[in-house]
């Protein structure tokens, strides 16, 4: 039978509605479940009258602005994470934002998959990221087995105790074996951040996956320069 998936609920409020067409259609088709409200007392209704997960707000709306709404819907639910987006890249509106509880602001225009891997990395620092009993399970890896939620390494008879960060981003690699994960999604996503350390840090850490995977041969994690990484399992 197969494990219905848990979808997280974003509410996207955008008046542009181009750009808050192509948000929903790209969120959904990310495994997210998206509704989309036009100005900022729509929005408010909507949050007020359904249960989400994840909030995307633009500034410059009608009727009631982003800052005004996001303060509504932070005195209704303070852990709610909040993305706020904005064509203007002014320090204060980002002092403002972060002020009033926001997880990140991201300035018109963006790419996509920065925003895509932006989400992730706040639902994973936020534990949000939903669990179904596939992921929960052991994933074989030829002679290794690998249980991301107990963190543990399993080599025959040996088992290796993985830290937070080693299992994170372990299934990273697991959930695209024998494709490229691309350092930008493991650094946003382990550390929300891609700054030089970090990336230095994901290299120390690749390192050590390495070390854990040496007994089988038919395992390795395959660099492809300035791009990620491929765990490659022959089988």
């Amino acid at each position: 039978m197969k494990t219905e998936e848990i979808k997280i609920k974003i509410l996207v409020v955008e008046d542009d509605l181009n750009l808050g067409f192509l948000l929903v259609d790209f969120l959904e088709s990310n495994g997210f479940e998206v509704t989309l409200f036009r100005d900022g007392e729509a929005g408010l209704k909507g949050f007020q009258l359904n249960h989400f997960n994840f909030c995307i707000l633009d500034i410059m709306l009608p009727r009631m602005d982003g800052f005004t709404l996001l303060e509504k819907i932070k005195k209704s639910d303070k852990k709610i994470p909040v993305m706020l987006l904005s064509a203007r890249s002014l320090k204060d509106d980002k002092i403002k934002g972060f002020s009033l509880g926001i997880d990140d602001y991201l300035t018109k225009p963006f790419d996509e998959e920065e925003l895509l891997y932006r989400i992730r990395a706040i639902l994973n620092r936020t534990n949000l990221i939903p669990h179904t009993k596939k992921e929960l399970k052991t994933i074989k890896i030829s002679q290794y087995e690998f249980n991301q939620a107990n963190q543990l390494l399993r080599f025959k008879n040996r088992c290796q105790r993985l830290t937070l960060k080693e299992s994170n981003i372990m299934g990273l690699l697991c959930g695209s074996k024998n494709n490229i994960v691309k350092r930008e999604e493991l650094l946003l996503t382990v550390w929300g951040d891609t700054d030089y350390y970090t990336g230095r840090s994901l290299d120390v850490f690749i390192s050590k996956l390495r070390g854990y995977l040496k007994e089988d041969s038919s395992i390795k994690i395959t660099t492809i320069p300035t791009v990620g990484y491929i765990l490659d399992v022959t089988e």
